[in-house]
């Protein structure tokens, strides 16, 4: 391919973008403390336990709990269910305390709803994990004047910011 089609990350304008857009990460990440996780996995009837364990939902959970996060898991077929610690709330509105973050591990096609939500019980930020993304939910998040992340892994946003490392899934690993 020519060079010329790579010219614009090179641009001034893009790479200050980026460097915003991770500061900008890296201070939610350091003002929040609760997020509702919608979207974790449970385990089905008949699965093997240990399958839990290989989710990535429930790694990025697990992960940002070891880290002082207070991670609170929403998943209406799992309802009262304990995963993690935490016992599994049907829905955004049912959680009693205050939520910083939104993070979500649901198809895109479902974000706007989900933004609707957030902005309802007062969340700072939407963030939607790899593969999610939707303009209606910026919108809203914009209207709302909340955060909004897509597209990306709070998991590894956090280990790339605090931690200095190349990011990978445990699971992954040869």
């Amino acid at each position: 391919m020519p060079k010329k089609e790579f010219q614009h990350l090179l641009k001034k304008e893009n790479q200050i973008g980026k460097i915003n857009k991770m500061e900008n990460i890296e201070t939610v990440l350091k003002n929040s403390k609760t997020i509702a996780m919608i979207g974790v996995s449970s385990l089905k009837k008949k699965e093997d336990p240990k399958n839990l364990k290989r989710k990535p939902s429930t790694i990025v959970m697990k992960y940002m709990q070891d880290f002082g996060y207070k991670v609170i898991p929403v998943n209406p077929f799992a309802k009262d269910e304990i995963i993690h610690g935490e016992k599994v709330v049907g829905d955004l509105k049912d959680i009693k305390i205050k939520v910083d973050i939104v993070d979500v591990f649901r198809p895109s096609n479902e974000s706007p709803e989900i933004a609707k939500q957030a902005a309802q019980i007062g969340a700072k930020t939407l963030w939607l994990q790899y593969g999610i993304q939707h303009e209606e939910a910026k919108k809203i998040a914009s209207e709302n004047n909340m955060n909004y992340f897509e597209n990306l892994c709070i998991k590894q946003e956090y280990q790339k910011i605090f931690e200095k490392m190349n990011p990978v899934f445990p699971v992954l690993k040869k």
